[in-house]
């Protein structure tokens, strides 16, 4: 189905008080990245993040969705709204992403 641009430019404003927040446009969809590290991504207009540690502890209740078909199952972030939140969600997961690959030339 693809997201809305709209959807990811909200998602974005939620998350400025982070610094170093980016994205790519993959598939029709965005994966959004914290200092380079990806931390999860908008699917269909939903903002999903990986199920590390950290988020699991700060989400213990939450509901896990499949980005898309074959893919691991991802967290649903349903408090959008929380900028402070979400701040301490992305800030806490950021030790825990593997590092970013390298690419071959």
């Amino acid at each position: 189905m693809g997201s809305n641009k709209e959807y990811l430019e909200y998602v974005l404003e939620q998350l400025s008080d982070l610094d170093d927040i980016t994205y790519r446009a993959m598939m029709g969809e965005y994966i959004i990245y914290y200092r380079g590290k990806i931390i999860g991504g908008i699917y269909d207009d939903r903002f999903l993040v990986k199920p590390v540690k950290s988020a699991m502890a700060l989400i213990p209740d939450a509901k896990m969705e499949l980005p898309y078909v074959g893919a691991k199952e991802m967290i649903l972030i349903e408090d959008i709204e929380n900028r402070e939140f979400l701040k301490e969600l992305i800030e806490s997961m950021h030790d825990e992403l593997p590092a970013p690959r390298k690419r071959k030339k």
